[in-house]
Protein backbone atom coordinates (compact mmCIF):
# COMPACT_ATOMS: atom_id res chain seq x y z
CA UNK A 1 0.00 0.00 0.00
CA UNK A 2 1.08 3.46 -0.73
CA UNK A 3 1.91 6.27 1.70
CA UNK A 4 -1.29 7.93 2.78
CA UNK A 5 -1.68 10.98 4.91
CA UNK A 6 -1.38 11.12 8.93
CA UNK A 7 -4.91 11.34 9.57
CA UNK A 8 -5.96 8.46 7.40
CA UNK A 9 -3.05 6.38 8.38
CA UNK A 10 -3.80 6.73 11.66
CA UNK A 11 -7.22 5.76 11.30
CA UNK A 12 -6.34 2.87 9.66
CA UNK A 13 -3.62 1.61 12.30
CA UNK A 14 -6.51 2.22 14.97
CA UNK A 15 -8.96 -0.25 13.39
CA UNK A 16 -6.45 -2.55 12.19
CA UNK A 17 -5.15 -3.12 15.85
CA UNK A 18 -8.63 -3.58 16.87
CA UNK A 19 -9.74 -5.97 14.35
CA UNK A 20 -6.04 -7.82 15.01
CA UNK A 21 -6.72 -8.38 18.59
CA UNK A 22 -10.55 -9.45 18.08
CA UNK A 23 -9.35 -11.64 15.22
CA UNK A 24 -11.30 -10.01 12.34
CA UNK A 25 -10.19 -9.37 8.86
CA UNK A 26 -7.66 -6.90 8.35
CA UNK A 27 -8.24 -7.04 4.46
CA UNK A 28 -11.44 -7.90 2.22
CA UNK A 29 -11.33 -8.48 -1.56
CA UNK A 30 -14.65 -7.94 -3.28
CA UNK A 31 -14.59 -9.64 -6.29
CA UNK A 32 -17.31 -7.54 -8.09
CA UNK A 33 -17.33 -9.78 -10.88
CA UNK A 34 -16.24 -12.82 -12.83
CA UNK A 35 -15.58 -11.37 -16.11
CA UNK A 36 -12.87 -10.15 -17.37
CA UNK A 37 -11.81 -7.70 -20.80
CA UNK A 38 -8.35 -9.56 -20.82
CA UNK A 39 -7.25 -13.38 -21.02
CA UNK A 40 -4.11 -13.27 -19.03
CA UNK A 41 -1.86 -16.22 -19.03
CA UNK A 42 -1.37 -16.20 -15.69
CA UNK A 43 -4.85 -15.94 -14.46
CA UNK A 44 -8.01 -18.18 -14.36
CA UNK A 45 -10.36 -15.80 -15.28
CA UNK A 46 -10.65 -14.31 -18.93
CA UNK A 47 -13.77 -13.26 -21.11
CA UNK A 48 -17.21 -11.79 -19.93
CA UNK A 49 -19.35 -14.27 -18.48
CA UNK A 50 -23.34 -14.72 -18.69
CA UNK A 51 -23.47 -15.04 -14.88
CA UNK A 52 -21.01 -12.45 -13.67
CA UNK A 53 -22.34 -12.09 -10.49
CA UNK A 54 -25.78 -10.94 -8.33
CA UNK A 55 -24.45 -9.07 -5.76
CA UNK A 56 -26.22 -5.47 -6.10
CA UNK A 57 -24.26 -2.03 -4.92
CA UNK A 58 -26.51 -1.31 -1.79
CA UNK A 59 -25.76 -5.50 -0.75
CA UNK A 60 -22.25 -4.16 0.21
CA UNK A 61 -23.02 -2.17 2.67
CA UNK A 62 -24.39 -4.77 5.14
CA UNK A 63 -20.93 -6.57 4.16
CA UNK A 64 -18.53 -3.35 4.59
CA UNK A 65 -20.89 -3.07 8.07
CA UNK A 66 -20.87 -6.86 9.30
CA UNK A 67 -16.94 -7.43 8.60
CA UNK A 68 -15.56 -3.96 9.48
CA UNK A 69 -12.15 -4.37 7.28
CA UNK A 70 -10.06 -1.41 7.72
CA UNK A 71 -8.62 -1.74 3.93
CA UNK A 72 -11.19 -3.08 1.30
CA UNK A 73 -9.61 -4.24 -2.57
CA UNK A 74 -12.24 -3.76 -5.25
CA UNK A 75 -11.10 -6.37 -7.67
CA UNK A 76 -12.34 -8.90 -9.78
CA UNK A 77 -12.24 -10.23 -12.89
CA UNK A 78 -12.05 -6.83 -14.46
CA UNK A 79 -14.40 -4.45 -12.14
CA UNK A 80 -14.78 -1.72 -14.64
CA UNK A 81 -16.63 -3.70 -16.51
CA UNK A 82 -19.42 -2.77 -14.40
CA UNK A 83 -21.39 -0.26 -15.08
CA UNK A 84 -22.30 0.22 -11.47
CA UNK A 85 -19.01 0.15 -10.47
CA UNK A 86 -19.05 4.05 -8.67
CA UNK A 87 -21.98 2.87 -6.88
CA UNK A 88 -20.78 -0.47 -5.62
CA UNK A 89 -17.66 2.48 -4.18
CA UNK A 90 -19.76 4.65 -2.83
CA UNK A 91 -21.96 1.84 -0.61
CA UNK A 92 -18.64 0.65 0.49
CA UNK A 93 -17.81 4.04 2.16
CA UNK A 94 -20.85 5.80 2.82
CA UNK A 95 -19.17 8.49 5.09
CA UNK A 96 -16.17 8.83 2.76
CA UNK A 97 -13.94 7.48 5.81
CA UNK A 98 -12.86 3.85 6.18
CA UNK A 99 -12.00 1.21 5.04
CA UNK A 100 -8.64 2.58 2.72
CA UNK A 101 -10.26 1.52 -0.66
CA UNK A 102 -8.34 0.56 -3.85
CA UNK A 103 -9.00 -1.00 -7.48
CA UNK A 104 -7.41 -3.64 -8.42
CA UNK A 105 -7.81 -3.50 -12.16
CA UNK A 106 -6.14 -3.83 -15.76
CA UNK A 107 -7.48 -0.13 -16.87
CA UNK A 108 -9.17 -1.52 -20.01
CA UNK A 109 -12.06 0.02 -19.24
CA UNK A 110 -10.84 3.34 -17.81
CA UNK A 111 -11.40 6.68 -19.00
CA UNK A 112 -10.14 10.23 -17.59
CA UNK A 113 -14.08 10.87 -16.39
CA UNK A 114 -14.56 7.55 -14.73
CA UNK A 115 -11.01 7.79 -12.83
CA UNK A 116 -12.60 11.16 -11.34
CA UNK A 117 -16.05 9.71 -10.92
CA UNK A 118 -14.19 6.34 -8.54
CA UNK A 119 -11.86 8.95 -6.69
CA UNK A 120 -14.88 10.94 -5.68
CA UNK A 121 -16.83 8.01 -4.71
CA UNK A 122 -13.76 7.00 -2.00
CA UNK A 123 -11.34 4.86 -4.03
CA UNK A 124 -8.04 6.27 -2.65
CA UNK A 125 -5.72 3.96 -4.55
CA UNK A 126 -5.99 2.89 -8.25
CA UNK A 127 -3.68 -0.53 -8.83
CA UNK A 128 -3.37 -1.20 -12.54
CA UNK A 129 -1.59 -4.46 -13.36
CA UNK A 130 1.24 -4.11 -15.62
CA UNK A 131 3.24 -8.09 -17.19
CA UNK A 132 5.81 -5.76 -19.59
CA UNK A 133 6.87 -2.47 -20.19
CA UNK A 134 6.11 -2.30 -23.79
CA UNK A 135 3.67 -3.93 -26.02
CA UNK A 136 4.22 -7.56 -25.29
CA UNK A 137 1.93 -6.62 -22.16
CA UNK A 138 -0.99 -7.15 -24.81
CA UNK A 139 0.12 -10.26 -26.09
CA UNK A 140 0.32 -11.54 -22.40
CA UNK A 141 -2.75 -10.46 -21.24
CA UNK A 142 -4.63 -10.90 -24.88
CA UNK A 143 -5.59 -7.37 -25.28
CA UNK A 144 -4.23 -5.73 -28.17
CA UNK A 145 -3.61 -1.76 -27.44
CA UNK A 146 -4.23 -2.33 -24.02
CA UNK A 147 -0.13 -0.87 -23.46
CA UNK A 148 -0.91 1.96 -25.87
CA UNK A 149 -4.06 2.85 -23.64
CA UNK A 150 -1.94 2.34 -20.33
CA UNK A 151 1.48 4.89 -21.41
CA UNK A 152 -1.28 7.27 -22.51
CA UNK A 153 -3.52 7.41 -20.05
CA UNK A 154 -1.76 7.26 -16.51
CA UNK A 155 1.21 9.55 -17.49
CA UNK A 156 -1.94 12.13 -17.58
CA UNK A 157 -3.70 11.48 -14.88
CA UNK A 158 -0.46 11.30 -13.03
CA UNK A 159 0.43 14.56 -13.46
CA UNK A 160 -3.10 15.53 -11.67
CA UNK A 161 -0.88 15.29 -8.58
CA UNK A 162 -3.11 12.94 -6.80
CA UNK A 163 -0.38 10.29 -6.29
CA UNK A 164 -3.19 7.45 -6.18
CA UNK A 165 -1.78 5.64 -8.84
CA UNK A 166 0.33 2.21 -8.64
CA UNK A 167 1.78 -0.19 -11.12
CA UNK A 168 1.59 -3.71 -9.65
CA UNK A 169 3.63 -6.33 -11.84
CA UNK A 170 2.90 -9.69 -10.90
CA UNK A 171 6.46 -11.47 -11.09
CA UNK A 172 6.94 -14.81 -13.69
CA UNK A 173 9.01 -16.59 -15.56
CA UNK A 174 7.75 -14.70 -18.23
CA UNK A 175 8.95 -10.42 -17.31
CA UNK A 176 11.69 -12.33 -14.79
CA UNK A 177 14.02 -9.43 -16.74
CA UNK A 178 11.48 -6.88 -16.63
CA UNK A 179 11.75 -6.44 -12.97
CA UNK A 180 13.59 -3.17 -13.04
CA UNK A 181 12.32 -2.03 -16.44
CA UNK A 182 9.02 -1.89 -15.13
CA UNK A 183 10.16 0.22 -11.92
CA UNK A 184 11.87 2.55 -15.01
CA UNK A 185 8.22 2.55 -16.38
CA UNK A 186 7.06 3.59 -13.26
CA UNK A 187 9.17 6.64 -12.67
CA UNK A 188 8.90 7.82 -16.18
CA UNK A 189 5.28 8.00 -15.93
CA UNK A 190 5.26 9.13 -12.20
CA UNK A 191 3.29 6.40 -10.68
CA UNK A 192 4.27 4.35 -7.61
CA UNK A 193 5.46 0.10 -8.10
CA UNK A 194 3.87 -2.81 -6.37
CA UNK A 195 5.35 -6.55 -7.02
CA UNK A 196 3.50 -9.53 -6.39
CA UNK A 197 4.65 -12.77 -7.41
CA UNK A 198 2.60 -15.61 -9.67
CA UNK A 199 0.93 -18.55 -8.39
CA UNK A 200 0.86 -21.93 -10.15
CA UNK A 201 -2.74 -23.09 -7.76
CA UNK A 202 -4.37 -20.10 -9.90
CA UNK A 203 -3.90 -21.99 -13.01
CA UNK A 204 -2.26 -25.24 -12.04
CA UNK A 205 0.77 -23.97 -14.92
CA UNK A 206 3.78 -24.27 -13.45
CA UNK A 207 5.31 -22.99 -16.55
CA UNK A 208 5.38 -19.13 -15.36
CA UNK A 209 6.64 -20.30 -11.89
CA UNK A 210 10.50 -19.33 -11.02
CA UNK A 211 11.85 -23.47 -11.43
CA UNK A 212 14.99 -23.29 -12.35
CA UNK A 213 18.76 -22.13 -10.59
CA UNK A 214 19.27 -20.28 -13.14
CA UNK A 215 15.86 -18.31 -12.60
CA UNK A 216 16.34 -18.08 -9.13
CA UNK A 217 19.66 -16.29 -9.60
CA UNK A 218 18.13 -13.71 -11.89
CA UNK A 219 15.54 -13.07 -9.21
CA UNK A 220 17.89 -12.20 -6.51
CA UNK A 221 19.87 -10.25 -8.74
CA UNK A 222 16.74 -8.28 -10.31
CA UNK A 223 15.33 -7.62 -6.26
CA UNK A 224 18.91 -6.05 -5.45
CA UNK A 225 18.80 -3.66 -8.04
CA UNK A 226 15.40 -2.59 -7.15
CA UNK A 227 16.34 -2.16 -3.24
CA UNK A 228 19.03 0.35 -4.21
CA UNK A 229 16.51 2.48 -6.28
CA UNK A 230 14.43 2.64 -2.96
CA UNK A 231 14.49 6.19 -1.35
CA UNK A 232 12.38 8.18 1.25
CA UNK A 233 9.42 8.62 -0.99
CA UNK A 234 8.02 5.17 -0.96
CA UNK A 235 7.50 4.79 -4.67
CA UNK A 236 8.48 1.23 -4.15
CA UNK A 237 5.15 0.49 -2.02
CA UNK A 238 6.72 -3.14 -0.76
CA UNK A 239 8.83 -2.89 1.95
CA UNK A 240 12.27 -4.83 2.15
CA UNK A 241 10.73 -7.48 4.39
CA UNK A 242 8.29 -8.84 1.83
CA UNK A 243 10.42 -8.40 -1.15
CA UNK A 244 12.85 -10.94 1.31
CA UNK A 245 9.58 -12.40 1.66
CA UNK A 246 9.04 -13.16 -2.02
CA UNK A 247 12.99 -14.48 -2.29
CA UNK A 248 12.25 -17.65 0.13
CA UNK A 249 9.14 -18.12 -1.63
CA UNK A 250 10.33 -18.78 -5.14
CA UNK A 251 13.69 -20.10 -3.63
CA UNK A 252 11.35 -22.89 -1.53
CA UNK A 253 8.78 -23.14 -4.16
CA UNK A 254 5.86 -21.78 -1.52
CA UNK A 255 5.24 -19.94 1.51
CA UNK A 256 3.75 -21.47 4.55
CA UNK A 257 1.62 -20.44 7.50
CA UNK A 258 -1.15 -18.71 5.57
CA UNK A 259 -3.52 -17.03 7.55
CA UNK A 260 -6.43 -16.34 4.64
CA UNK A 261 -9.91 -16.23 6.38
CA UNK A 262 -8.57 -14.90 9.37
CA UNK A 263 -6.50 -11.79 8.47
CA UNK A 264 -8.05 -11.69 4.81
CA UNK A 265 -10.57 -12.99 2.11
CA UNK A 266 -12.54 -12.24 -0.38
CA UNK A 267 -16.06 -11.98 -1.09
CA UNK A 268 -16.63 -13.39 -4.24
CA UNK A 269 -19.17 -11.79 -7.15
CA UNK A 270 -22.34 -13.97 -5.76
CA UNK A 271 -21.78 -12.87 -1.77
CA UNK A 272 -20.27 -15.67 -0.55
CA UNK A 273 -17.41 -15.38 1.63
CA UNK A 274 -14.13 -17.70 0.49
CA UNK A 275 -11.02 -17.88 2.45
CA UNK A 276 -9.06 -15.90 -0.53
CA UNK A 277 -9.46 -16.18 -4.25
CA UNK A 278 -7.33 -19.27 -4.67
CA UNK A 279 -9.42 -21.55 -2.34
CA UNK A 280 -13.52 -22.11 -3.51
CA UNK A 281 -14.57 -23.45 0.20
CA UNK A 282 -17.69 -20.90 0.36
CA UNK A 283 -19.28 -19.43 3.21
CA UNK A 284 -22.17 -17.33 3.93
CA UNK A 285 -21.72 -14.07 5.49
CA UNK A 286 -23.15 -15.10 9.10
CA UNK A 287 -20.68 -17.74 9.20
CA UNK A 288 -17.20 -16.49 8.76
CA UNK A 289 -16.10 -17.74 12.28
CA UNK A 290 -17.19 -21.18 10.94
CA UNK A 291 -14.66 -20.73 8.08
CA UNK A 292 -12.07 -19.67 10.59
CA UNK A 293 -12.47 -23.10 12.16
CA UNK A 294 -12.88 -25.01 9.67
CA UNK A 295 -10.10 -23.43 7.12
CA UNK A 296 -7.75 -21.44 8.42
CA UNK A 297 -6.78 -23.07 11.50
CA UNK A 298 -6.74 -26.57 9.39
CA UNK A 299 -5.15 -24.83 6.57
CA UNK A 300 -1.78 -26.33 5.04
CA UNK A 301 -1.63 -24.52 1.65
CA UNK A 302 1.94 -22.72 0.75
CA UNK A 303 1.25 -22.40 -2.86
CA UNK A 304 0.49 -18.66 -3.17
CA UNK A 305 2.25 -15.35 -2.26
CA UNK A 306 -0.38 -13.06 -3.26
CA UNK A 307 -0.21 -8.91 -2.52
CA UNK A 308 -2.74 -9.01 0.46
CA UNK A 309 -0.90 -11.68 1.88
CA UNK A 310 2.49 -10.27 1.79
CA UNK A 311 1.30 -7.36 4.13
CA UNK A 312 -0.32 -9.60 6.60
CA UNK A 313 1.71 -12.60 6.99
CA UNK A 314 3.79 -10.74 9.76
CA UNK A 315 3.39 -10.29 13.03
CA UNK A 316 1.62 -7.62 14.75
CA UNK A 317 4.57 -5.51 16.06
CA UNK A 318 6.46 -5.96 12.72
CA UNK A 319 3.03 -4.76 11.06
CA UNK A 320 2.40 -1.59 13.14
CA UNK A 321 6.05 -0.91 12.72
CA UNK A 322 6.51 -1.17 9.34
CA UNK A 323 3.48 0.78 8.63
CA UNK A 324 4.51 3.47 10.77
CA UNK A 325 8.03 4.06 9.67
CA UNK A 326 7.96 2.96 5.76
CA UNK A 327 4.61 3.26 4.59
CA UNK A 328 2.90 6.27 6.16
CA UNK A 329 4.51 9.64 5.08
CA UNK A 330 4.36 13.02 6.84
CA UNK A 331 5.99 14.95 3.37
CA UNK A 332 5.19 15.06 -0.25
CA UNK A 333 6.15 12.16 -2.04
CA UNK A 334 7.36 13.99 -5.03
CA UNK A 335 10.21 15.37 -3.13
CA UNK A 336 13.65 13.09 -3.82
CA UNK A 337 12.35 11.41 -7.63
CA UNK A 338 15.60 11.06 -8.74
CA UNK A 339 16.61 9.42 -12.62
CA UNK A 340 14.57 6.51 -13.85
CA UNK A 341 16.31 3.10 -12.80
CA UNK A 342 17.24 1.21 -16.72
CA UNK A 343 17.78 4.61 -18.17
Amino acid sequence: MRKVPLSDSLRIIGRGSLNWIAERPIVVSFEVTDGCTCYCKHCDHGGPKEDAYTMRPADYRQYTEVLNPCVVQVSGGEPLMRDDVVDIVRNIKPDGGLPYTILVSNWSNMTEEKYFALREAGIDQFSVSLDFPDRRHDDFRGYPGLYDHLSDLIPRLAKHGFDDIVLNSCITSENLKEIVPMAGKAREWGVNMCYSSYSPRRTGNRDYFLNTPEQLKTLHEELDKVEKLRDSTNWLVNSPSTLEATRHYFDNGGMPGCKAGLRFLVVNAHGRLQPCSMQFNSYELEDRERMVEEFTHKNKCDECYVSIRSYLDKSFPQLLWENVSGFFSFKSRWEGRGEQPGA
